[in-house]
This record gives structure tokens, C-alpha cells and sequence, in this order.
């Protein structure tokens, strides 16, 4: 009984994980709205949100490379790895900066609802561009051939 409990802990997490995620997001969509309504600007809201997010990130740095990096060889911090990690950051403030200004001609609960449709858009693309073969559309074709002939 206690590792079959055990093993639902361990189903339930990533789905916990998601749903505390997008309460999160959501909750940061108000808090936007309401400070530019209050006349902060949509900068020095992404200014305080990494800085606020860089503050309670860094611990879990150092806690998780002390038990987990002990027994792995960490690459050297090079110019492509730096360059990598400027364009995401430019990447993902550039997005952000994109997503309030949305916000703010429109609500959170739109953006929240936008922001869950982007693993359905993504599949939709991956589809296009056949980087992802769907099984849905083999099945569907060979039962159509199973009609026709």
C-alpha cells in the first residue's frame, strides 16, 4: 500500500507542477495589469520581476550543483556557451516585453488563455514542417484505404 501511494506522488507531480506553474503565471498577468494601471512602466516591471526571480533562483544553483555536479565533468564556460545564454536571455525578455504589452491593451485572463494554446500551436507546426509524424494521420489514412478498396 505505502509504494503504490509512493508511485501516485510520483504521477501526480509533474501535473501538480504545471498547474502551480500557470497559477503563478496568471497571478503575475494581474499583478502587471494592475501595476501599469497604477503608471509603472512595462520595463521596470521586467527589471524588478528578474531581479526578484534571480533572488530566489540562485540558491537552488548552488544547492543543486553541490550534490548533483560532484560526479560530472562541467564544461568550461566558452564564448559560444555565453553567446547562447545572451540570446536566450534576449530571446525570453524580448518575448516578455511582447506578452505585457499585449496585456496591456487587453486582460490577463486573455494572455493566460493564449499562453496555454502554445503547446497546441507548437505540435500544429511541428506537424507542418514534418519534423513529427503524427500517428493520427497514418491511422486515418489506412482506414480510408481499408474503405476504398
Amino acid at each position: 500500500m505505502d509504494r503504490r501511494c509512493c508511485n501516485c506522488y510520483k504521477d501526480l507531480l509533474p501535473f501538480m507542477v504545471l498547474v502551480g506553474n500557470e497559477c503563478i503565471i496568471t497571478g503575475v498577468y494581474t499583478l502587471f495589469k494592475a501595476a501599469t494601471l497604477q503608471g509603472m512602466s512595462k520595463y521596470v516591471f521586467v527589471a524588478y520581476s528578474y531581479t526578484v526571480s534571480t533572488i530566489l533562483l540562485l540558491p537552488f544553483y548552488f544547492f543543486y550543483t553541490r550534490s548533483v555536479f560532484r560526479s560530472r565533468v562541467v564544461p568550461k564556460l566558452s564564448f559560444s556557451i555565453l553567446f547562447k545564454i545572451a540570446l536566450l536571455g534576449v530571446v525570453g525578455c524580448s518575448a516578455q516585453f511582447l506578452a505585457y504589452a499585449g496585456i496591456s491593451y487587453s486582460s490577463p485572463t486573455l494572455s493566460s488563455a493564449i499562453g496555454n494554446l502554445i503547446p497546441a500551436f507548437t505540435f500544429i507546426l511541428a506537424v507542418i514542417c514534418r519534423l513529427l509524424h503524427c500517428l493520427i494521420i497514418h491511422k486515418i489514412s489506412f482506414f480510408f484505404l481499408y474503405l476504398c478498396s
